[in-house]
């Protein structure tokens, strides 16, 4: 069976604010929590940036059974990947079980640059991320790591371990990464809602070496109770994510993004988030996503309405799925 994860959006609310929500999504009966793991917002609409990493220290301890995931960076930028293993050891050594998967990507500026380390192109952006993530997996395996290079380790070690290894999932969003990640990593993130684009996407993951291997999905959805208010809410806090990724990979600040998407119509949010007042058409597509074999849909409800969001959901939508 599928779970259904709610989506803590750190760029849109205060970290104390996640917090109510992540629990009132576990009353409503959401299987898990995902965290986003961002500098900055997207744009200055959303107006949030909070530090994941101890906000989910609070948030398992906030919440009684949950689980919760991430996307995060260990190409060296803002964490060292000798850091990031003893965050992620950390985290799942006192909430046994409940750190499941964590993802890795090879980041945005918007995240990344900041620290004043320059940012790199795509290439070497995925050699780090793979040296990243490599550093992270023999770590947590309980071995001690020197690795020479761009992402470096020396006689690094992590001595409180937990006792069940999250899995390291590769996030990818195209057919080319996908098909990559496949060979290396523990499982796939990738992101939208259009049933034939994730379709190949799967594909590409497993021709590349990712049969057998779990799969995970983020779904960016509007829902409200007018129909015109679901459209306003996508386009109001949501478009700046409707670029193309290699122009949301490269832009560097949140006035960046409002000065590309200044063009972005309510209409154009279709494409990259699901839009609805009703329930029903919500259900039939999480239906159809959940049948590509998606381990996990994590449900994220880009406006600011999260409190009748999940209340609705969890009356109208979950128990249907």
């Amino acid at each position: 069976m599928t779970t259904f994860s709610y989506h803590a959006s750190h760029e849109q609310f205060a970290p104390s604010e996640l917090l109510q929500w992540v629990r009132r999504a576990e009353d409503a009966g959401f299987g898990g929590g995902f965290s986003s793991d961002h500098l900055q917002p997207w744009g200055s609409a959303q107006g949030h940036a909070g530090f994941a990493w101890s906000w989910l220290g609070a948030a398992l301890q906030a919440t009684r059974k949950l689980s919760f995931s991430l996307i995060t960076v260990p190409g060296g930028w803002r964490y060292q990947p000798v850091v990031l293993a003893q965050a992620i050891a950390t985290l799942a050594q006192m909430y046994e079980r409940r750190l499941p998967w964590v993802a890795l990507g090879s980041g945005q500026a918007i995240s990344e640059r900041a620290i004043g380390q320059g940012w790199p192109g795509k290439d070497e952006r995925n050699a780090r991320l793979l040296a990243g993530a490599q550093i992270i997996k023999r770590l947590l395996a309980g071995e001690t790591v020197t690795r020479q290079g761009s992402v470096a380790a020396l006689d690094a070690r992590i001595w409180s371990r937990p006792r069940q290894i999250p899995r390291l999932v590769g996030a990818a969003v195209t057919e080319e990464t996908a098909a990559w990640i496949g060979g290396w990593a523990d499982g796939l993130l990738t992101a939208g809602h259009d049933p034939e684009k994730l379709a190949k996407v799967i594909a590409a993951f497993r021709g590349g070496g990712g049969v057998g291997k779990p799969i995970y999905l983020k779904v960016g959805l509007s829902w409200a109770a007018a129909p015109a208010e679901a459209l306003h809410q996508a386009h109001e806090q949501w478009r700046f994510n409707a670029l193309g990724s290699d122009v949301s990979w490269e832009l560097a600040r949140p006035q960046d993004f409002e000065q590309a998407t200044r063009f972005v119509r309510p209409e154009d949010m279709h494409e990259s988030v699901f839009v609805s007042h009703e329930p029903a058409a919500h259900i039939e597509r999480l239906r159809t996503l959940a049948e590509l074999g998606f381990e996990t849909i994590v449900l994220h409800n880009v406006g600011r309405n999260q409190a009748a969001f999940i209340d609705m959901f969890a009356e109208r939508v979950l128990p249907r799925l």
